[in-house]
This record gives C-alpha cells, structure tokens and sequence, in this order.
C-alpha cells in the first residue's frame, strides 16, 4: 500500500479564493464552522438558511444576512453543501442546480450523495469535497485556539483545471491544513465514513456501551454505578487513546485493567462479530444502505424516530441526565427541543 500524501499549510496557498465569494448552504454543527472560520481567514461568505429556523437566528448573531440557495449560487464562486445528507437533493435540484453556471465549483463535505447519485452535477462544474475528520464544533474551536482538524480533499470533477488549488484553499481557509490534508476520492471517503460511524463510532459504541449498562443493573448494581463505569470512564480511556494509541492508554491504566482488556476483550469482539462489520460494509458498498436511508426518509422517518425515542428514554440516559446535573464542571448539554 503506497503512503498518502499529506499537504501542509506551505502546500496549500489560499489564492484560489481570493476576491472569491463562498457560499455555505446551511448554518449547522459543519456549516457555522467553515463559515466562521473561512470569514477569519479573510474569505468573502454568505450564508444561505430558512428563515425563522434556530440556524437562521445563530447565523443572524455571527454577523450573517442570510439568503435563500437560490439566490446565494447565483452570488457564488463556490457552493458548500453543509445540509444533512437527507434533505441535499431536494435543495439541489429545485434551487441550486437551475442556477449553477459553467467554471463555478460545487462543494461538499461529505461524499454520500454525489457517490450515490443522488445529486448529479453538470460536466462544467468544479465537483470537489473538503471533509474534516471531526464534528463542526471542534472544527471552530481547534481553529480559535490556532490548530485545526485534519482534513479529507476529493476532486470528482475538475472543469476548470483549478479544483485542487480552490479545494487546497477551503482547506487552508478553515485551519484543516495546519493538521493536513490526505487527498482521497469521494467513494473512499463515503464508505469508510458510514462504516466509521455504523460499526465503530457511534453504532458499535452506543450498543456496547448500554450492554455494559444493562448488565450491571439487570445484576442488581446501581444505575448510577453503572453508569460512571460504562458511561462517565468512556472519555477518559477515550482520550488516552486519541493522545497515543492502545499502547498508551495500556501504559496510563493498572496491570490489572490491561489483562482484563488483552483476555476478555477478544471474547466481545469475536469473529462473528467482524463477519457483521464486514456484512455492514458491504451493505455500504453495495449502495442498500443508501437505499434504505432514502426510503427512511422520504417515508417520513417512522423507524427513526421510533428507535430515537426508545434510546431517549433508555434509562441509561434517564439517569445520565440526573448525574450530568450534579457535575456543572462538565458543562453538560443536551439537543435544541425541535431539533
């Protein structure tokens, strides 16, 4: 396997968008971060949102004047979709695509829908991705403190011979190349994202973590025991890790602790366990997952909500929202109502 090439802030001059105008389709978790920080790095953006949504109002408090999607391709050199994948093709065909015009550049930051065709971009049209590998909020708040999030560069079209350069000055515009920029294709970056978050980052580790939970209440231990040990302890062993890998958490946790992890640990994750991961990939692969999300959606998320609001009130969560409230030193947040 040949190593990727990572570019720099020295690799990654912001000239192509200088006098250019960014438009950001969506003011969420991606959309504020790459807005706010662009706008620091000396980037012309508008913000494009639906009025009287809390987005609206947040974009409104940073200083923005929001506009519809129509009206912001029309003003715009590049055109950042930050929507949820979900709702992306409907604001495409209806108000970006009969306004886009030959050597603009579309952007996304994630490859779901140009990957799976559900948005597909004339010929003449810049089609590029800059995707941060880290939710919206670190985005900014790496930026402010003078880092920055490690960053994904796809080009899928390059109609004007000059993707990568604006790509590479998105990047640098939101702090993405002081931590690097790993070139990849749309496909790569699609698939290994949904199998990211479906089996490892967030399916994998919700479903671990309540077994755990369960196990220990359904023995007759308290709620709130089990909850600081299979819940409170996750971000500290978390963060061991992302600092120095296994090897390092290994290192920070008792003897007792490792050999527990190095002989028990391989009976959760057995090989029955892979052959599902490998299932769920190939489900990615194959394009039904994107199918079946679709049909998700469009049939009014009857399922979705369903499975929600049986985690929401899982008492893991009851009790977590108990505990929360007793540390103020965490700043404990909970989602917008409505949101």
């Amino acid at each position: 396997m040949s190593e990727m090439k990572m570019y720099y802030e020295k690799d990654a001059p912001g000239d192509a968008l200088v006098g250019k105008t960014v438009a950001m389709l969506g003011f969420g978790s991606q959309g504020h971060a790459h807005s706010l920080n662009l706008r620091d790095s000396g980037v012309k953006v508008i913000v494009a949102e639906l009025p009287n949504t809390n987005n609206y109002k947040l974009a409104v408090e940073y200083g923005f004047k929001p506009i519809g999607a129509d009206e912001a391709t029309r003003q715009a050199d590049l055109i950042v979709m930050t929507l949820p994948d979900e709702a992306q093709p409907a604001v495409y065909n209806k108000f970006i695509a009969p306004n886009l015009k030959a050597g603009q550049t579309l952007g996304a930051t994630h490859g779901f829908n140009i990957h799976f065709k559900t948005i597909v971009p004339p010929k003449d049209v810049n089609v590029i991705m800059i995707a941060p590998k880290g939710p919206g909020h670190l985005l900014r708040s790496e930026f402010e403190k003078g880092g920055g999030v490690p960053c994904l560069l796809a080009i899928h079209q390059d109609a004007t011979g000059t993707a990568r350069q604006i790509g590479l000055a998105w990047a640098r515009g939101i702090g993405g190349a002081r931590a690097g920029v790993i070139e990849t294709t749309f496909k790569d970056e699609c698939e290994t994202d949904l199998f990211g978050e479906q089996a490892v980052l967030c399916g994998g580790l919700s479903a671990l973590i309540k077994a755990g939970f369960e196990t220990l209440v359904e023995a007759g231990y308290p709620a709130e025991m089990a909850y600081f040990e299979c819940v409170h302890e996750v971000k500290l062993i978390v963060d061991l890790i992302y600092q120095g890998g296994l090897d390092y958490m290994r290192y920070s946790i008792s003897n007792t602790a490792e050999y527990g992890d190095l002989t028990r640990g391989p009976r959760l994750i057995t090989p029955a366990v892979k052959a599902e991961m490998k299932k769920i990939l190939g489900e990615i692969q194959s394009g039904a997952f994107a199918k079946e999300w679709r049909a998700e959606y469009e049939g009014g998320m009857k399922n979705f909500n369903r499975l929600y609001e049986a985690d929401n009130h899982h008492p893991m969560e009851v009790i977590g929202r108990k505990l929360r409230k007793l540390m103020p030193w965490l700043k404990a947040k909970e989602p917008p109502k409505g949101a």
